[in-house]
């Protein structure tokens, strides 16, 4: 990997960490819906226009095919975005920044799990011991964590693991479906399918008062910087490094994400996370197979997500 790649590989990572800051701050003035609704229409125009601007239109309309695949359009945007941002913002109105962005780590254990069983493949003790150390990896996070355990932050967590577990769902059926498909249309679409889902709700909890400078700017950095341009940056490294090398972000997001969380927030992590984290890292490496010192071969299952 060339250094330009690797900055541009630390960069996703930090700006898709920073996708949690930046929903911390506006959720609560924005809510949710709303927050999410205008986070995927206006990226997924800025996408749009791109698109436009750098392939032909025939050529969009021909590759999308509206008419046969606007069904797993709908599928792909719900548990891709709609379903799971909505989740995160939700879950952030309670947990802290740092707890938000660690627990959506545990999106790759879903998905090889979710693959596993779709593909009905054996699981293995090497995943069952992965997926056994992740659930003690979330015990350890919550549990030594600096929130004080309730129903609000217990309903908060389990949020932010359905919300990876349908990023999971929606890797999996994203690869089994959309093989065809470049990434920059996959992403162009399932934003606009999820802006779609989320119009109808979003339009019913609009904020009754205008939210401050500070949210709006937020969200504004929301959708240009942890959606739009990262979604570009992702597209980049997927052409130049791979999806093996690129899907390492996952490692990354967390680790930004509680950096981000520490400066700006003035959030406290504690032993107890750095311990969680470090077990669900151990956790993710178990399942994916991964080895240190040895060449890893490639794998056909890419994990990856917009955040």
């Amino acid at each position: 990997m060339k250094p330009i790649q690797f900055g541009a590989l630390l960069l996703l990572g930090a700006i898709w960490g920073a996708s949690f800051l930046f929903i911390g701050i506006a959720v609560s003035e924005f809510g949710p819906l709303a927050l999410m609704f205008v986070r995927v229409l206006l990226a997924g125009m800025i996408l749009l226009v791109v698109a436009y601007l750098t392939q032909r239109q025939n050529s969009i309309r021909k590759t999308l095919q509206l008419r046969e695949n606007w069904r797993k359009y709908l599928i792909v945007g719900l548990f891709n975005s709609a379903l799971p941002f909505t989740l995160i913002a939700f879950a952030e109105l309670k947990l802290t920044v740092s707890l938000a962005a660690i627990l959506n780590s545990t999106t790759t254990l879903f998905t090889v799990l979710i693959a596993t069983a779709w593909s009905n493949e054996k699981l293995t003790r090497r995943k069952l011991l992965g997926v056994l150390m992740g659930v003690i990896g979330v015990s350890v996070l919550m549990g030594g964590g600096p929130l004080a355990i309730n129903t609000g932050v217990i309903i908060a967590a389990v949020a932010s693991l359905m919300a990876a577990c349908s990023y999971g769902a929606a890797t999996v059926y994203a690869s089994k479906n959309f093989t065809g498909l470049p990434p920059m249309y996959a992403s162009m679409v399932q934003l606009l399918s999820a802006a779609i889902l989320l119009a109808i709700p979003a339009a019913l909890t609009i904020p009754p008062i205008l939210p401050s400078s500070k949210a709006i700017i937020a969200l504004l950095a929301l959708i240009l910087i942890s959606t739009a341009f990262a979604y570009l940056l992702y597209f980049y490294l997927l052409q130049n490094v791979g999806p093996t090398r690129t899907a390492s972000v996952t490692f990354l997001v967390p680790v930004f994400g509680s950096l981000w969380g520490i400066l700006f927030q003035g959030e406290v992590f504690n032993v107890g996370m750095l311990l969680g984290m470090a077990i669900i890292f151990t956790s993710i490496g178990l399942v994916l197979g991964i080895r240190i010192g040895k060449p890893k071969g490639k794998r056909s299952l890419k994990v990856s997500k917009g955040l």
